[in-house]
């Protein structure tokens, strides 16, 4: 689509891509949304504007929202991110204690090129400058999990968080 190649520039010129460009993605995704299908947004909103304008849509598609925190400490985050790989074909991630040298998909496992510790260190400082402040427009409708258990915990617990909040997909 043509919203697609501009967000393909954007990313590939190594730029953030704008509020507006994301919005616009939400929107035409929301527009073509049964009114009872639950959706689970991850990594946004990121930003207060973002936050705004998300809610604004939400608002405007008279939906209902709850918002989910993995509640981690920063050096937990850190180790994590540091010591992550990534499919290069399938994208999923692996921590580096999963000791086949291929994904489940025989995708080449990598390092990510922005897991190197000043990369993450600036990406904790903007989750801290903005993202905190994010989380706390959404106070009174989040859930909160513990991040600090082990990546299988807390996949477990996020499940069960989301249980409450979210019907089961269907298989038709």
């Amino acid at each position: 689509s043509e919203l697609g190649h501009k967000v393909k520039s954007i990313i590939e010129a190594g730029h953030l891509v704008p509020n507006e460009v994301v919005m616009e993605i939400v929107e035409d995704f929301m527009s073509k949304l049964p009114k009872n299908t639950a959706v689970l947004f991850d990594g946004i909103p990121r930003k207060v504007e973002q936050a705004q304008s998300l809610n604004e849509l939400l608002k405007k598609h008279n939906r209902t929202y709850k918002a989910v925190l993995i509640d981690i400490k920063k050096e937990t985050a850190f180790k994590r991110l540091a010591t992550r790989r990534v499919c290069k074909s399938c994208k999923n991630v692996y921590p580096t204690t999963y000791t086949n040298s291929s994904c489940e998909c025989n995708g080449e496992l990598v390092t990510r090129a922005d897991d190197n510790p000043e990369a993450i260190k600036t990406r904790l400082e903007a989750f801290e400058k903005e993202t905190i402040p994010t989380i706390n427009i959404y106070k009174d409708n989040l859930i909160k999990i513990d991040g600090e258990p082990t990546i299988k915990e807390v996949e477990i617990l996020a499940f069960k968080a989301l249980d409450g909040i979210m019907p089961p997909p269907s298989n038709s």
